[in-house]
């Protein structure tokens, strides 16, 4: 399997990031729904540019990079050991090839003092759900809707849980949300299931 690695995302890179994280939102929706998705936060976006604006403002950005190409990206925002994943995502042509993988154990290894791990997703992203929970060890605590926001993001959001952090209103209708805790002795699950992925 070829390396990863991550990059901080560059000023004279942030549209084309924006964009291809539009595109890889987008290609998740349109495969589960067609052209006639109704999930969009903005016109044809499933994610809109205020939130990704916000998330890179807000937090540290990468690339991730395979071969000298740029092939994704990533979101993180940390406090203390405790750490938000607002956005991860790996170019449509360059799925299932365990780049996501990679890119998720590289920021464990970033982040050491981070004990548990939050992030959210689209209810349809089943794709998404699978990566999270049976690849990375996370543990859905939320399912969010219209009526039953998520009281740990407030806002309308499918989460992994790998820690409880504040989130940007306004992404993903209705979505999960995941929690990731972390043992003290391992950084990053590699056996899916172990007891060793549990809080």
């Amino acid at each position: 399997m070829p390396s990863i690695t991550l990059e901080p995302l560059r000023d004279s890179d942030r549209e084309q990031f924006i964009r291809d994280n539009q595109e890889a939102f987008r290609y998740g929706a349109i495969e589960e729904f067609g052209l006639r998705d109704d999930h969009f936060e903005e016109p044809g976006e499933v994610i809109s540019r205020a939130t990704i604006d916000e998330s890179i403002d807000k937090g540290e950005a990468y690339r991730i990079v395979l071969d000298g190409r740029y092939v994704g990206g990533a979101i993180v925002s940390v406090s203390g050991d405790r750490g938000d994943l607002q956005i991860l995502f790996v170019t449509p042509n360059d799925h299932s090839k365990g780049i996501g993988y990679q890119a998720w154990c590289t920021i464990e290894k970033m982040y050491p003092q981070v004990r548990i791990w939050e992030t959210c997703t689209p209810y349809f992203e089943k794709r998404n759900i699978h990566f999270y929970v049976n690849r990375c060890g996370f543990h859905i605590i939320w399912f969010s809707n219209e009526h039953l926001p998520d009281p740990h993001r407030g806002a309308l959001c499918m989460g992994a849980h790998h820690a409880a952090s504040p989130m940007r209103e306004g992404i993903f209708a209705p979505s999960v949300t995941i929690h990731y805790c972390l043992p003290l002795s391992i950084h990053c699950p590699w056996q899916p299931n172990s007891s060793a992925n549990t809080r």
